[in-house]
């Protein structure tokens, strides 16, 4: 199960992260954006999302994936930790949201962080 130790490793391993502690928490920024925190005393990990699929993820897997009410009206999503189902999706959850966030310099540079398999 991936827990914050997991997060922090793999959000930092992506380029040009850095980590800065906002609002009491950790949060993880790419060219200065915001793409991950570790709300919830970092049992879970709240990430970029655009609504359309923030809405579907809710929706078929309710117990992994739920929209915090101050980010209701923002492109954010929650995932708890105990409920992914290895490193791997987290990986996947954390370069989608590294990718909504990066400037375009970053993205060239760094194909190999293109959309995940099948998607």
């Amino acid at each position: 199960m991936p827990d914050a130790h997991d997060v922090r490793r793999i959000a930092l391993s992506l380029p040009d992260t850095t980590e800065k502690i906002a609002w009491s928490m950790p949060t993880f920024r790419v060219g200065g954006k915001m793409f991950a925190t570790l709300p919830e005393d970092e049992t879970s990990l709240a990430v970029r999302c655009p609504k359309e699929e923030r809405d579907e993820l809710v929706l078929a897997e309710p117990e992994k994936f739920w929209i915090a009410g101050h980010e209701a009206q923002f492109a954010w999503v929650r995932a708890r930790l105990a409920a992914l189902e290895d490193i791997e999706e987290l990986r996947d959850i954390l370069a989608d949201s590294w990718r909504q966030a990066a400037p375009p310099r970053l993205l060239d540079a760094h194909p190999e962080l293109g959309l995940p398999a099948g998607g």
